[in-house]
């Protein structure tokens, strides 16, 4: 079995809630691929909801999977293009404590 690194990536609407989603990636290059296994979702006060998905599959993710190509980064902001052709942006934040 290969060890893969872990990766969540997600959207925060602070104390609204949050959307994330957590997996495995490899790093060659310039090529970030990714398989998620599961996503979080959580509303205001409430526990998050959990689904999982992704089987027993412990492959390494490849170009197979989604990818980001990045061409971009520096201290603030990181810009790559998706698998499908799409431009993502990043940007550096202030990490808030979790609720």
């Amino acid at each position: 079995m290969i060890q893969a690194k872990r990766i969540e990536n997600g959207v925060y609407l602070g104390q609204l809630g949050r959307l994330t989603f957590e997996g495995r990636f490899s790093w060659k290059n310039r090529i970030l691929a990714f398989i998620f296994e599961r996503v979080r979702i959580k509303i205001g006060p409430f526990n998050p909801f959990e689904i999982q998905f992704g089987g027993k599959d412990e492959r390494e993710p490849s170009t197979k999977d989604p990818f980001f190509i990045w061409f971009y980064i520096d201290e603030v902001i990181a810009v790559a293009r998706g698998k499908s052709g799409g431009t993502a942006f990043w940007c550096r934040c202030r990490h808030i404590a979790s609720y």
